[in-house]
């Protein structure tokens, strides 16, 4: 199952801003070619937006409805940003919640991405936390044991945050390291309850497939097996490409496929094959295109 809307354009960035509406006609295309079922999300509601998020961050994005602002150096919304990031959120819930009850794999093609939103700001493009959001609905509907795996070139600091001290949240990411946003260095493991359960692998700039497989065949395929999720939910970005314009990154359209068919591979052996997959970055519209359908075509 594929939850995408023709609304995830409307949300507008300046000319020249890689997170730029052409993405979501890249998902448009790609859902479209896919021979899956296509399904409408619902927006997220209140409720689902306050497991993660403060209410004065709600209450800000909410205030940007009908206007365009500018909330940080990166980050900005239109007059219909607020309304198609409700939809991001809710996609990626809705994701999530198929995955879930289905006992399958789904996918969220959405926009604005989210993993970079804190609990109590938006940052780096991200408006709302959409996978974090999702996690926190399984939990609320009674998933005992849910992992992130971050796939994105930057570290999710956002998702990071919301479930650092949170045992029953396993966050793994790769990213390129140093980079933005500074966090995600190995020693960043999670506190109180929450320590060993959060697994940081922070690669140098020009890492390539060799490199990349190796950590995921070394460190987070087994990691995740002690784990023991009841649903895998991933930040599928795409922007640790070789051809992508943001990073420094090495990682072939094959690569990539290699390491969704890793994970979905473990998602039937730990979970039953409950996945459900978010998008995140990805900026060359190229390669976003083929990274998507391959991943379409592995995991649903």
């Amino acid at each position: 199952m594929i939850f995408f809307s023709d609304r995830f354009a409307e949300h507008t960035t300046p000319p020249g801003h890689p997170e730029c509406p052409e993405r979501a006609g890249v998902f448009a295309a790609v859902a479209s070619n896919a021979g899956r079922p296509v399904t409408e999300p619902e927006a997220a509601t209140r409720d689902d937006l306050a497991r993660i998020h403060t209410l004065a961050h709600i209450e800000t994005i909410a205030a940007t409805a009908g206007r365009s602002v500018m909330l940080d150096p990166d980050t900005f919304t239109s007059p219909e940003s607020y309304d198609v990031a409700l939809l991001a959120a809710g996609a990626a819930v809705g994701a999530a919640r198929h995955a879930w009850r289905e006992r399958t794999g789904s996918v969220a093609l959405v926009r604005p991405p989210g993993h970079h939103a804190e609990p109590q700001r938006a940052m780096g493009f991200c408006l709302f936390n959409n996978i974090a959001i999702a996690a926190a609905a399984l939990r609320a509907d009674g998933a005992s044991r849910v992992a992130i795996v971050d796939i994105d070139v930057h570290h999710g600091n956002g998702t990071q945050a919301a479930f650092y001290a949170d045992p029953a949240v396993f966050y793994v990411s790769t990213h390129q390291f140093p980079f933005y946003p500074g966090t995600g260095a190995a020693d960043e493991t999670g506190v109180g309850d929450g320590e060993g359960f959060t697994l940081n692998i922070p690669l140098a700039a020009g890492a390539t497939d060799e490199v990349y497989l190796r950590a995921y065949e070394g460190q987070v395929i087994p990691a995740l097996e002690r784990y023991r999720p009841d649903v895998l939910l991933v930040s599928a970005g795409f922007d640790a490409h070789a051809r992508d314009p943001l990073a420094s990154m090495r990682v072939s359209t094959e690569g990539y496929r290699q390491i969704v068919e890793m994970l979905a591979h473990g998602a039937g052996q730990w979970c039953g094959g409950r996945s459900a997959w978010v998008t995140e970055g990805g900026y060359h519209l190229g390669a976003l295109e083929e990274c998507l359908a391959d991943m379409i075509g592995v995991v649903t």
